[in-house]
């Protein structure tokens, strides 16, 4: 019975590892986020990294987040802590679109 003890012990420490948080990129290349469409888990990040020479920004239709102004090589993390899907853009070219979905 001990030893069945320890080993629930290590699953469930096994368990918890496997549920950390992950790290995504979203990046701003040619005037499009890559990928435009991303699915994460809750408390996973997002880092934008912007590798246009013109400033952009991610910025949530619904207002929920703004990476504000990424300039060439510039690069913001945000964290997303709640389900739901969130439309962002580009402020200076609102012709940019891309989606990120949190399960």
């Amino acid at each position: 019975m001990y030893f069945k003890s320890i080993l629930t012990a290590g699953a469930l420490l096994v368990s918890a590892t496997m549920a950390q948080a992950a790290d995504h990129v979203v990046t701003i290349t040619g005037f499009a986020f890559e990928p435009a469409n991303l699915t994460i888990a809750a408390g996973d990040s997002v880092t934008f990294v912007n590798r246009d020479n013109a400033p952009h920004t991610a910025t949530a239709s619904n207002g929920a987040f703004d990476t504000g102004r990424l300039s060439n090589n510039g690069q913001t993390a945000l964290t997303f802590s709640s389900a739901g899907t969130f439309d962002y853009f580009c402020e200076f070219h609102p012709g940019m679109t891309a989606q990120i979905v949190v399960q």
